[in-house]
């Protein structure tokens, strides 16, 4: 775990890895996979992450004596199986151009072969922490497993297409694209605080506004990494004492920031996400990067809507 950065100020920016808040929202992500869907292909790709562990479940029993894994020392725990399951213990995270063979080889001689490497970009932090695995794609498990999974897509492609129309309309956005792009003379905001933070892998300079009830935070990140582009995963927006969650209005100009350069951020929080039953309260503004980790922390206080 890196060392945390703190920097005191009316405000706080944490520049800090830590993924514990970010794995207590994730669910187990489980995926299925059909052979009979990909018959022209020899191997089936399964994303790994240091200490994650990743579980391939199959139909039948794995034959232990006949189940390999090549390259693995040093970069994952020894092979384990469990009955029909095959366990993966990365130690660490896996270099983007390192890949590993598996061969699982079931009681009846079925043999599936798997190459084990990083997540993708797009996939942010994403590993595959369960895959199972189906051979008869008719079989009740595995229809009921894609229809499950059609189904979790459908919503979260309807859940985005709501989003997306209420963020068409939404002013907090309208700011906030506004201060991402540089007009700020377009704004109601004035600058009230500055100040920045750096680790590892990014530098991160914020500065800080005043509206008319609404607060702001601009964001300048730059992409310390000498190879792994930079990514936003998610924001998150909580009240410093309980930890509920408020509504936050995001703008970005970019979808991932290159090796050396530079990405602006800009965040709205309108006044009444400071109210906690009648009450001023304090919130923390979360900024978390694409291997999991909390990149940024900010502390909003109330002198910034409490006129």
């Amino acid at each position: 775990m890196r060392a945390p950065l703190l920097l005191r100020s009316t405000l706080l920016l944490v520049l800090v890895a830590t993924n514990t808040l970010a794995n207590e929202r994730n669910q187990p992500a489980v995926r299925p996979l059909l052979l009979s869907e990909h018959l022209d292909e020899e191997t089936h790709r399964v994303s790994v992450k240091g200490a994650v562990v990743t579980t391939l479940r199959f139909e039948k029993p794995v034959d232990p004596d006949k189940t390999k894994m090549l390259g693995w020392e040093g970069r994952l725990e020894p092979l384990a199986v469990v009955r029909n399951k095959v366990i993966l213990e990365p130690l660490h995270d896996l270099n983007a151009d390192e890949a590993l063979p598996l061969l699982v080889t079931l009681v009846d001689g079925t043999e599936v072969s798997f190459l084990l490497r990083p997540p993708r970009r797009q996939e942010w932090a994403g590993a595959d922490q369960q895959v199972d695995v189906f051979k008869d794609r008719e079989s009740y498990a595995a229809m009921h497993s894609a229809l499950q999974r059609a189904l979790e897509e459908n919503g979260t492609l309807s859940e985005e297409n709501a989003r997306y129309r209420k963020e068409e309309t939404s002013e907090d956005h309208a700011l906030a694209a506004l201060l991402a792009s540089g007009a700020l003379a377009q704004t109601p905001f004035k600058a009230v605080d500055r100040f920045s933070g750096r680790d590892e892998k990014a530098t991160v300079r914020a500065r800080v506004f005043q509206g008319k009830g609404k607060a702001a935070v601009v964001l300048n990140i730059k992409n310390l990494a000498p190879e792994q582009p930079w990514s936003m995963t998610s924001t998150r927006l909580v009240t410093k004492d309980r930890g509920e969650e408020r509504v936050v209005a995001i703008r970005a100009i970019f979808r991932e920031i290159a090796p050396g350069a530079s990405g602006v951020m800009a965040l709205v929080v309108d006044k009444s996400a400071f109210l906690e039953d009648g009450q001023w309260t304090s919130l923390f503004l979360e900024v978390y990067q694409q291997e999991g980790f909390r990149q940024v922390l900010v502390q909003l206080d109330p002198y910034l809507v409490a006129r």
